[in-house]
């Protein structure tokens, strides 16, 4: 089976597809094409919107899901005349919300993705700054101010979760690879060891890493099965050894990794 799915927005787009995507994750055996018109800021855009989902509807011969975070009335109303089943989540809460705080909604535009905080935005864009100046082992004079250093084999998804550390939780974040010479005989590098508190592993599935390398260099040996197979079982044996808290990451997503991280290092988010 497949529909249409349609993120409306009068900004970025990106509240409606967060919430959307999770919900339409519940229905795998549903295929969906999935569009998203962003700054839909006037009553003509707004008509835009509604032909495009019309012309998804008659289509698939089915009504589209639409996904609106419309925040300007006359503009909900004209999206509301559309072929497709719209899921108005301004309306969903504010209005429960309103009537609960006593309070009217500024119904402003583009408040959630407002730089309203000036000191939590800095926090942010330096802990970003961190953890690209501080990837792959690159640079390790700075480890001392890192709230947690993730280590584990090249490829295994320490970079994109540094990041995600850094954007949503405002944490300073570092990254090493761990390689061969690390695993002959069973060390923490000299970089690392003073900070073996800081240390968070990631660990993964040696077909699905090999998998992986071979996107980059297939046919190598860096991204053999067998080489695979070997430094995962290195990379088991380091954590063992040094008691290093560490998780397999083969099936999370980046935000189930960063959140699992926050939860077992007891670190405190920098930004709420």
């Amino acid at each position: 089976m497949k529909r249409s799915a349609f993120y409306v927005s009068d900004g970025t787009g990106i509240t409606a597809e967060t919430l959307g995507h999770s919900l339409l994750s519940q229905f795998g055996s549903v295929e969906f094409s999935q569009t998203t018109i962003p700054y839909v800021q006037s009553n003509d855009l707004a008509r835009e919107a509604v032909t495009r989902i019309n012309q998804a509807a008659e289509r698939d011969d089915a009504a589209p899901v639409v996904f609106s975070t419309l925040v300007h009335d006359d503009h909900r109303e004209i999206l509301h005349t559309c072929k497709g089943r719209v899921l108005d989540l301004f309306t969903a809460f504010l209005q429960p919300l309103e009537d609960e705080l006593g309070v009217r909604s500024s119904h402003q535009v583009g408040q959630s993705h407002a730089i309203r905080d000036q000191q939590a935005y800095r926090i942010r864009i330096n802990a970003v700054h961190f953890a690209l100046d501080n990837d792959d082992g690159a640079r390790t004079r700075h480890y001392d101010q890192a709230d947690v250093i993730l280590i584990g084999v090249s490829r295994s998804g320490k970079t994109p979760t540094c990041l995600y550390l850094a954007l949503q939780f405002g944490l300073f974040a570092a990254n090493y690879p761990l390689t061969e010479d690390d695993f002959d005989d069973l060390r923490l590098p000299d970089s690392l060891a003073p900070h073996k508190d800081k240390l968070f592993g990631l660990t993964i599935n040696p077909d699905r890493l090999s998998a992986i390398r071979s996107e980059r260099k297939a046919g190598s040996r860096y991204a053999s099965p067998r080489q695979c197979e070997m430094e995962v079982r290195a990379l088991q044996a380091l954590y063992n050894k040094f008691n290093i808290p560490h998780l397999d990451a083969t099936e999370l997503s980046i935000e189930e990794i960063s959140t699992r991280i926050l939860a077992m290092k007891g670190l405190t988010r920098r930004l709420q």
